[in-house]
């Protein structure tokens, strides 16, 4: 299948297809005018690198990680780095949980001007339940 139509059934568009194919992670054959021709199977390995990047890896993770799914086996170096991952995505969502605390209690103080005193931080002590009345 030629270029746009894997795009509109992986429902992505050309553009991400070119990267997928610079980054070593997608691959097509040429037709002696220059055009890209996928397999059927570039339709579920769309999705799988889709997928992957949801799960928040990085095109070289993906990179290094697709030939492991396609031999259906992994290393312990791999199973190791996947740990490491997942690691850096458990401390990126308790940092955004963070984030969002803070953001609680300037959404309670600006929903309450004057009926609660500012705090002179936003640090962990504090929720927004923590905030005194004035």
């Amino acid at each position: 299948m030629r270029i746009g139509e894997l795009a509109g059934r992986a429902q992505v568009s050309t553009r991400a297809l070119r990267y997928y194919e610079e980054q070593g992670i997608l691959s097509s054959e040429r037709t002696p005018s220059g055009q890209r021709h996928y397999p059927e199977s570039a339709v579920d390995r769309v999705r799988l690198i889709q997928q992957l990047y949801a799960a928040g890896l990085g095109s070289r993770m993906i990179a290094t990680f697709l030939p492991c799914i396609d031999a259906k086996r992994a290393e312990p170096e791999m199973v190791e780095r996947l740990r490491t991952e997942r690691a850096r995505i458990s401390a990126s969502v308790a940092e955004l949980e963070e984030a969002g605390r803070r953001l609680d209690l300037l959404i309670e103080l600006a929903a309450h001007p004057g009926k609660r005193h500012c705090p002179a931080s936003l640090d962990a002590q504090w929720t927004a339940g923590d905030v005194a009345p004035a």
